[in-house]
């Protein structure tokens, strides 16, 4: 359980402040075969390594996860939603757990407005009463959990990359994000982005998602062709503002990649986390609902985030995933 009590979380302040629209700049994302993975892995760990300590964000192809398997993720992802509130509304968001459904529900520190968007968050040992069922979404505890797991393992390929870059042994990262134990806190993510058809001008000023930096280890994205949005800006100007923004192209069956806070620090700052955000369409674009689903590489409860040259004081998954919890969502 969680000992820590007051961390200076600077990952905190790279969101303040950060909700002002900036400009938009062309950056290559790069894209990484996973293929023949175990055969080509020094290789694909350069790839990875150069583009986890510079944008920050990559694209994922040849990772094994069947197509199919992710379009059924998708259609039944926007069943749920379109499900009635009252229906729901019986699986929310506990407090603290990061399981369940909620509405509008977080607030970015960049912002101060909350997202404009509903999601469901799959967090396997925290499920209990929070499952739909079959009479309300067939198949949907069956899909996703498939899902989840082939995410789990992508994620886990990825991590083992940098596991060797960072003078950790080989399977260190698997052993801190091991399933098969009620400490177990990573989160598969539905995420659907509300329709703007009906929206009034007012409304375009707010954001599908404030600018944020991801608290996790590692998240896959899977994004719609056709459903864009997701911007990335991985430095600053002169003036220690992240101004420069950079669309990351949606691409159906590529999984998109970004370093999150938790690696950062367990990296001692070697791989990047930097801020992303999901702007409005554009007059040009399609005014209708957006849909993704992340899967969110989270160091387990009891694993202890120590950096190979111990720049901060050591702090446990659970410690770290509270206190974003808490600043995106609100103390309760």
């Amino acid at each position: 359980m969680s000992t820590a009590k007051n961390y200076d979380l600077t990952e905190l302040d790279k969101e303040a402040g950060m909700g002002a629209y900036g400009e938009e700049i062309e950056r290559d994302v790069p894209q990484i075969d996973l293929s023949d993975y175990f055969n080509r892995k020094e290789e694909i760990s350069d790839a990875l390594w150069d583009a986890a300590t510079g944008i920050g964000f990559f694209q994922l192809t040849g990772h094994g996860i069947p197509q199919t398997l992710i379009d059924d993720a998708f259609q039944i992802s926007a069943r749920f939603f379109d499900l009635p509130t009252d229906t729901k509304g019986q699986y929310p968001l506990k407090p603290g757990s990061n399981a369940g459904w909620e509405y509008m529900a977080q607030v970015r520190p960049s912002t101060g407005t909350p997202d404009r968007k509903e999601s469901y968050q799959i967090t396997l040992p925290r499920m209990k009463g929070l499952w739909p069922t079959g009479q309300e979404v067939f198949g949907f505890k069956e899909t996703m959990l498939a899902f989840e797991r082939h995410n789990w393992a992508v994620a886990m390929k990825v991590l083992d990359c940098f596991a060797e870059r960072l003078n950790f042994p080989p399977g260190f990262f698997t052993e801190g994000h091991d399933p098969d134990t009620p400490e177990y806190q990573s989160t598969l993510r539905l995420i659907h982005y509300l329709g703007m058809e009906d929206a009034k001008p007012e409304d375009f000023k707010f954001w599908r998602a404030g600018a944020h930096t991801d608290f996790d280890c590692l998240t896959l994205l899977h994004q719609k062709s056709g459903q864009g949005g997701l911007q990335v800006c991985p430095g600053k100007d002169e003036k220690g503002r992240a101004t420069q923004w950079t669309d990351v192209p949606p691409v159906g069956g590529v999984i998109t990649c970004n370093i999150g806070d938790m690696l950062m620090r367990w990296s001692d700052d070697k791989l990047l986390s930097n801020l992303h955000r999901v702007r409005m369409p554009k007059p040009n674009e399609s005014l209708g609902p957006r849909y993704s689903i992340a899967y969110f590489a989270q160091a387990n409860m009891d694993t202890l985030l120590a950096g190979p040259e111990g720049k901060y004081e050591p702090m446990t998954g659970d410690d770290h995933i509270q206190m974003r919890l808490g600043a995106n969502f609100g103390k309760k």
